[in-house]
């Protein structure tokens, strides 16, 4: 049956404006056909000398990082870690764009991100070490959970951040998330409250070409993942992601516009995997040596000393003075990591709810009289070998 079939569909007549009509002009949302740039450009010259520098110096902070995190999985300290090499430029900008304030929602990816936020380079990996759910408190550091399921993340930015509005809070989330989080049903569900609520969130997109071994042009026939925002009626920005001040300027604006009450942005940062997806998997299966090395002429890191030597701003003693506060970085995290944790088993029970229910109450009962069990055996047993 019709709508023109049903009982008084004569009668029926619409409220102007027609339901079905838009309530948003989509030119202005539309991303530009090229990702924005400002290294190499005119742009350049309106950067602050002393931004483009920091960035710099975490850039090259953050390439150790990922490589001595790398290490550490093949040297048994870590069960797993998914490298961010080749995206550093989109993890640092995206946590030097915040204020105190505001909240970082990482995926498992942007370990790095959490970093340069200021959390431990230990808690960060604590995670993907085995150890505990997390690592940190996600109230101290504004930082939510790693977060491995894909694209979870991003109704949980939604709810803090129209959460921190009703309160009148000036607070902006910003979520990050891989292309492969965008073919998800929570990355639909989240852009659709944040702008229909008019949340101050940001969606960081990092498309980095694979979800796994999945190339973007099987997950997607859109014109870019920028131009999703479209739909959800929020613009969508599209920035190159090995570009770091063109990064931090798009973020910069978007946190500005959420700040402002004019609601969330969808960034996509057009960026590349250098290593495979994990230490688990062989990257050569999917994608040509020759794919990769032509990336590395684009690689963050290059592109930034290369500006900065060019215009007087970076010399080879800047350059070594950075890769040297990267090495005892680098050297601290080895050494913490190579330590054993002291793990305390009754730590399962603590963070689960905040009132404990009664099933947790038995299991933790349950759990205690083990540990005392044996730790009576151990003392006796040592007493008998005296």
């Amino acid at each position: 049956m019709t709508v023109q079939e049903l009982p008084g569909a004569a009668a029926y007549r619409p409220t102007p404006p027609p339901a079905w009509k838009p309530i948003t002009d989509p030119a202005p949302l539309l991303p530009d056909p090229e990702p924005y740039r400002v290294l190499g450009t005119d742009a350049v010259a309106d950067v602050d000398p002393e931004l483009l520098l920091r960035l710099h110096a975490e850039l090259v902070r953050g390439r150790r990082y990922n490589a001595q995190a790398t290490a550490l999985t093949k040297q048994g300290r870590l069960a797993v870690y998914p490298s961010s090499t080749g995206q550093e430029a989109c993890e640092i900008a995206a946590a030097l764009v915040l204020e105190e304030r505001d909240w970082l929602f990482p995926s498992y990816r942007d370990t790095l991100a959490a970093v340069a936020r200021g959390l431990d380079p230990v808690e960060a990996l604590t995670l993907l070490r085995g150890d505990r759910h997390t690592g940190y408190d996600p109230r101290e550091h504004r930082i939510a959970p790693l977060c491995t399921p894909l694209a979870t993340q991003l109704p949980h930015a939604v709810g803090l951040a129209h959460a921190a509005r009703l309160k009148g809070d000036d607070v902006v989330a910003l979520a990050m998330v891989g292309d492969g989080g965008t073919s998800e049903g929570d990355f639909h569900e989240a852009l659709n409250f944040a702008a229909v609520w008019k949340a101050p969130v940001v969606f960081f997109v990092q498309n980095n070409g694979f979800a796994i071994s999945v190339p973007l042009a099987k997950q997607t026939a859109a014109p870019s993942l920028a131009h999703k925002a479209v739909g959800y009626g929020m613009p969508g920005r599209l920035v190159d992601g090995n570009d770091a001040a063109a990064v931090h300027q798009v973020l910069s604006e978007a946190v500005a516009r959420a700040r402002r009450g004019e609601g969330p942005t969808l960034v996509e940062a057009v960026t590349y995997r250098m290593e495979a997806h994990t230490n688990a998997d062989d990257a050569t299966r999917y994608r040509v040596d020759s794919e990769v090395e032509a990336w590395r002429a684009h690689d963050p890191v290059l592109l930034l000393e290369r500006e900065l030597t060019g215009r007087g701003l970076l010399d080879d003693e800047g350059i070594a003075r950075a890769k040297e506060a990267a090495e005892r970085m680098a050297a601290a995290l080895r050494d913490r990591m190579n330590a054993d944790p002291e793990l305390v088993p009754m730590d399962l029970f603590t963070h689960v709810y905040a009132e404990q229910t009664g099933q947790l109450r038995e299991q933790a009962a349950a759990l205690r009289a083990e540990l005392d069990a044996e730790q009576d055996h151990d003392e006796h047993g040592a007493e008998a070998g005296r």
